[in-house]
């Protein structure tokens, strides 16, 4: 397990780590495997700019998922909204080609996004599901069949 090492400012001392999901516009499946290596630099990056580190990232063809460590002097939902709409003018740049089947306007991310707090379980497991995010299949589960009356 990594070391949860407490962090201090002048008037704090904390260890904050959230979950982060986001999901692509209209949950259209854009996200190949060289967009989302693409999006852990920029997403890491931008994060390192808001003082802010990236422990892990996983995702699949229309989601994301990021465990942020952050400091307590951000406003979560600034800090999200900021994320977003860096990665998606940077996606959008990039792979311009590519999304214009998928996207006519400039959008990327739906509006909406999940954000939860890491402390009912450990890290570890946080971090063994977001890495194993997109790495296997699940099967589907077959609707229930109700006898004929």
């Amino acid at each position: 397990m990594e070391n949860q090492a407490i962090k201090s400012l002048s008037h704090a001392v904390y260890l904050l780590r959230l979950h982060i999901v986001l999901v692509t516009k209209y949950r259209r499946p854009v996200l190949t495997p060289e967009i989302r290596d693409y999006l852990k630099t920029t997403l890491a990056d931008n994060l390192a700019n808001w003082r802010c580190r990236l422990i892990e990232f996983g995702g699949e063809t229309d989601h994301v998922h990021l465990l942020v460590e952050i400091h307590p002097a951000l406003n979560i939902s600034v800090l999200i909204n900021n994320l977003k709409a860096a990665s998606s003018r940077r996606i959008r740049n990039r792979f311009a080609q590519y999304l214009k089947n998928f996207y006519w306007k400039p959008v990327f991310w739906h509006r909406a996004y999940f954000v939860g707090s890491v402390g009912n379980v450990t890290l570890e497991t946080v971090r063994r599901y977001v890495e194993q995010q997109g790495t296997k299949e699940k099967p589907r589960k077959k609707p229930k069949q109700h006898p004929p009356a």
